[in-house]
């Protein structure tokens, strides 16, 4: 990647680029915007559509979770900020480019690829990704539109929140999920659904888990689903009881496995199990099938870890979903840690070789930090990266660019043939998905395809 130039002193507002119109984009807009420099954005995103993760990648049923896109939404509305959506970086823009046209650029392009499990038989046909599941469900344009649903027995392996959701959309009925806003394609796929029995695993125990206590708790609400825990996986060593007491979330969410643990068991006809200090180590298949998974038995270490108690046992089951993590895409031109999944930076500037800063080239969010942590923990991410930013725009040390107004982006796409998403042609396809869920009495239907996606953003 060539060095950019030093900034040199222009007039007019500091402009700057962020690639990725998620939470993590939307934030570090809305910081940028509140700083005491005059600014002007564009917020630019490979989809159609903003808002990243809360539209592609949280389950349709969590509509709490979706109420962020609210406040996301007033910070679209503000006069200092433009989407400009149906752009891919490394396909339709480049660094290059970008610093011709503005002082900096801030890459929140996310996580959206599955981190490896490396297990025997975790290539085998019915072992599947996480986020390729939520992918489908969630109506991406860039996943598949069927999905196979034909175990009855199916394993998720981890215990995190998206392990949970995953188990709770393959363990509801597809009636249940109609009234949020899946596609018909996904209904449809649900409709042919065959599990009856989700087994969740993790390989430590109930104080050791992901989980948050609102969305752990979601999982006993469906009156199809029976959620069940063996009283045997309810133990703790002082490490365990030292999170409990440091950590009131850690605490709730052992409590309430605990008390599901001493409950007599119901009849709801589909059950979901929580499998705690059992460690994925095969994929069991047969003609190149998965018809089951192989767990051993761990036991506490006394600091929270566990280790292999040599006890082995065989789950009989026909999918296997892994959700261990997410996985950041490398982006052409910019430095990335492959073992991380990150763009390599020292608090959000981006660095390159010899661990030099190279300017006007931010990060924040998962491609920044790692997929971990909740959407509100984005906004710390992006005030440190902007904070950054505005000081090596004080030292002059961000881009000096040539053409920084905006009708010469504008111009840019045109002399290209390039048709890009406004934030006017959000309010487009927001209010045609609005339209297409009202006859059912539904808040919306999501639209898939993309070439739809972007007929229902045009001015009519």
């Amino acid at each position: 990647m060539t060095e950019a130039p030093s900034q040199s002193n222009t007039t007019g507002p500091l402009r700057v680029a962020v690639v990725g119109a998620g939470p993590a984009g939307i934030y570090a807009s809305d910081a940028l915007m509140k700083s005491d420099v005059p600014v002007s954005i564009d917020l630019y995103e490979k989809m159609p559509a903003p808002f990243g993760l809360i539209r592609y990648g949280v389950a349709p049923d969590h509509p709490r979770i979706k109420g962020i896109v609210q406040s996301l939404h007033k910070v679209m509305d503000k006069p200092e900020i433009r989407l400009i959506g149906n752009v891919e970086f490394g396909r339709d823009i480049d660094i290059d480019m970008l610093s011709k046209h503005y002082h900096a650029v801030i890459f929140s392009t996310g996580a959206v690829k599955d981190r490896k499990l490396g297990i025997p038989g975790i290539d085998l046909d019915g072992s599947y990704g996480a986020a390729e599941f939520v992918g489908w469900y969630d109506g991406n344009p860039d996943f598949p539109r069927t999905w196979p649903l034909t175990a009855r027995q199916v394993a998720v392996l981890g215990v995190g929140n998206v392990g949970l959701d995953v188990a709770r959309v393959l363990a509801k009925t597809a009636e249940d999920l109609l009234p949020t806003e899946i596609p018909p394609n996904v209904h449809e796929g649900l409709l042919q659904n065959q599990a009856v029995e989700v087994h969740v695993f993790g390989r430590r125990g109930p104080a050791q888990a992901k989980f948050t206590p609102l969305e752990l708790r979601e999982l006993d609400h469906s009156q199809t689903i029976e959620v069940i825990v063996d009283p045997e996986d309810i133990d703790y060593d002082e490490g365990s009881e030292q999170a409990r007491r440091e950590s009131k979330i850690t605490d709730m969410v052992a409590t309430i496995i605990q008390d599901w643990a001493i409950r007599d068991p119901g009849d709801r006809p589909h059950k979901l199990y929580l499998h705690f200090f059992e460690s994925p180590v095969e994929v069991l298949g047969e003609d190149g099938k998965v018809v089951g998974l192989r767990t051993e038995r761990t036991t506490l270490t006394g600091d929270g870890n566990v280790k292999g108690t040599g006890q082995f046992k065989d789950w009989p089951v026909q999918a296997v979903y892994r959700a261990v993590g997410y996985y950041s895409d490398p982006l052409p031109g910019l430095p990335f840690d492959d073992e991380a999944g990150v763009i390599p930076n020292e608090a959000g500037r981006v660095v390159g070789e010899h661990n030099a800063h190279i300017p006007g080239v931010f990060t924040t969010g998962w491609i920044k930090r790692g997929p971990v942590g909740l959407i509100g923990h984005t906004k710390g991410d992006a005030n440190e990266t902007v904070a950054c930013l505005l000081a090596d725009h004080a030292d002059g040390k961000l881009w000096a660019p040539e053409r920084p107004d905006l009708e010469s982006v504008d111009q840019y796409f045109a002399d290209k043939g390039h048709e890009v998403t406004t934030w006017d042609g959000w309010y487009r396809l927001d209010a045609h998905e609005r339209g297409l869920g009202e006859p059912q009495g539904r808040e919306r239907v999501k639209v898939v395809e993309r070439e739809h996606m972007l007929d229902a953003s045009r001015e009519k």
